[in-house]
């Protein structure tokens, strides 16, 4: 999937995560973009990876590309690491659910994710797309469209 998407789905997920908890939405909702793209760190031509060019090349050196950054261990460590040294619970939240709901998008496509590293099983869902398909746009257009769902309950904006 490519930046977008994964930006999009970070707000839906953060903001279908405000339903049920008493966190603050604003907080829920930035952390949950920029959650969304902290996996890519190990590809240097995605967003997160060209403003840390340095450090997405040792990852990639090291683990190569969908594997460490988007396996569950990955995910538990990040928990661990939020929550020892973020301030605030609603950001930790809010990370974790953008950086989840990039791997579900990223298992959506072709070439899946090594979700149980370091074992080297290819995860994906049943229906795949290609990165930039037609297809994409649609989970885009559908991932916005829950955002705004969300997002008026979130604000108490009721339907």
């Amino acid at each position: 999937m490519t930046g977008k998407t994964h930006i999009m789905g970070g707000i839906a997920a953060s903001l279908a995560f405000a339903q049920i908890t008493n966190y603050e939405p604003v907080l829920l909702l930035g952390a949950g973009a920029v959650g969304a793209v902290i996996p890519d760190i190990c590809h240097g031509g995605s967003k997160i990876g060209r403003a840390f060019p340095v450090v997405s090349k040792i990852i990639n050196i090291c683990f190569g590309h969908r594997t460490f950054t988007h396996s569950l261990i990955f995910l538990i460590l990040a928990a661990l690491l939020f929550n020892a040294f973020l301030p605030n619970e609603a950001i930790s939240a809010g990370l974790l659910a953008g950086m989840a709901s990039h791997l579900l998008l990223d298992m959506a496509t072709k070439k899946g994710i090594k979700l149980f590293f370091p074992f080297k099983i290819t995860v994906r869902l049943p229906l795949t797309t290609k990165t930039g398909s037609t297809v994409e746009y649609v989970v885009f257009a559908a991932l916005s469209l829950l955002s705004v769902y969300f997002g008026m309950a979130a604000f108490g904006f009721y339907y």
